[in-house]
């Protein structure tokens, strides 16, 4: 007995939950699924991830046109970073020195130096920036624009657009495979998940989605998760109210996981044990037992529940 329960805060995490309405972070403990506490930030967090030392996490406050640093360690906010207008999401370099930034209402992309903390460059792209992803060996970096419906592939040594890969209306979020081979971007009105070859940059594939007793307009994706041996992919349908379950060679879905209303972003525990869900309407937060695929616990967190990220 004592073994066992020594070895169990071995598989806590932390996770952090941006609010975008009551302007809050939600730290979640997964060791008893509860609060721990809730950190005030700026006006309307949404994109929000560790940094890769573990050491800060980053979350966008877009009415600040900010990003704003919290201290892993205190769990309080001690810096922020120059973005532009309506920073939404961003992604990292592998070796955490560069943060890539989109900023939603200036249809650009901004360049911050994490280490100087600067802004150090802007790369053009199309209307709404919203999507944000890094190619596992760091060279492409991907950013989808809502009302262009692109997805535009940037060279992250020159900084310049290679392609600009036309997608379903309003791509919302974009995540590679983790053998780099496919990039998965999911459009919320078109209601699909196009599958873009990285190399020759075009759609290949698409996922569907059919709930029976729900309206097409209700199935909305918008988050997606991928287990790192590239089998499934978990894809949050938004106001559909579910989590679709996905074999990612064939490309269909295996099950629908019921959880919170308006569900928007998806992360994994790093052990993939559990995948944590954002649910905007509902203010909650679905744990999903990734194995079983089965939703165990729901956590109250603060209002709108936008993004979540967890300790690596």
């Amino acid at each position: 007995m004592v073994l066992a329960t020594a070895a169990a805060p071995a598989h806590a995490f932390i996770a952090y939950v941006s609010n975008e309405k009551s302007n809050t972070v939600s730290v979640i403990d997964t060791d008893s699924w509860t609060v721990t506490k809730t950190i005030k930030v700026g006006q309307r967090p949404r994109g929000i991830d560790f940094t890769r030392d573990g050491k800060f996490v980053l979350v966008a406050v877009g009415d600040d046109d900010t990003i704003q640093v919290i201290d892993a360690k205190t769990q309080s906010v001690v810096d922020s970073l120059p973005s532009g207008p309506d920073p939404e999401l961003f992604a990292q370099d592998a070796a955490g020195k560069i943060l890539y930034v989109a900023n939603e209402n200036d249809n650009t992309v901004t360049v911050i130096d994490l280490e100087k903390r600067a802004r150090i460059g802007d790369i053009q792209v199309g209307v709404e920036p919203e999507g944000m992803t890094i190619s596992p060996d760091g060279k492409t970096l991907i950013n989808t624009s809502e009302t262009t419906n692109m997805a535009h592939f940037i060279d992250t040594a020159s900084r310049q657009i290679v392609a600009n890969v036309l997608v379903d209306a309003r791509p919302r979020f974009a995540e590679f495979k983790h053998d780099s081979s496919e990039v998965w971007v999911s459009s919320e009105i078109g209601g699909t998940v196009s599958i873009i070859d990285p190399k020759k940059h075009e759609v290949i594939g698409k996922v569907t989605f059919e709930i029976p007793g729900l309206r097409k307009e209700a199935i909305q994706p918008v988050g997606i998760g991928m287990t790192k041996d590239d089998k499934t992919a978990f894809i949050a349908l938004g106001p559909a109210n579910r989590i679709a379950v996905v074999d990612v060679a064939s490309r269909k879905v295996t099950k629908y996981l019921l959880v919170g209303q308006r569900v928007w972003h998806v992360a994994f525990t790093p052990d993939e044990k559990y995948l944590l869900t954002t649910n905007g309407v509902s203010n909650d937060v679905s744990v999903i037992d990734v194995a079983a695929q089965k939703v165990i616990k729901t956590i109250q967190v603060g209002e709108l529940p936008w993004g979540v990220t967890i300790a690596p």
